[in-house]
């Protein structure tokens, strides 16, 4: 669940793709993205700016390289 921001904390892997996160409504929208080359081993990175995103479904797409993962977040109140 979040409100108005997400902290993302990851393990990078040295490579040259960069990070890209995608953050789409449950119709499949993308409403915020952005893509960020990784320069340590180990950060952390805190997406603000979302609070005026409507309340409701969210899936959030991380992908680096060929790696995939998503995610169902709830925004709420």
């Amino acid at each position: 669940m979040f409100i108005d921001a997400l902290q993302l904390q990851f393990t990078a892997v040295k490579s040259y793709h960069p990070l890209r996160v995608v953050l789409k409504d449950d119709q499949g929208c993308v409403c915020r993205s952005f893509e960020r080359k990784m320069s340590h081993d180990k950060e952390e990175l805190n997406w603000t700016g979302l609070n005026d995103l409507p309340y409701g479904r969210y899936t959030l797409e991380l992908s680096h390289g060929e790696d995939e993962m998503k995610m169902h977040l709830v925004k709420r109140v």
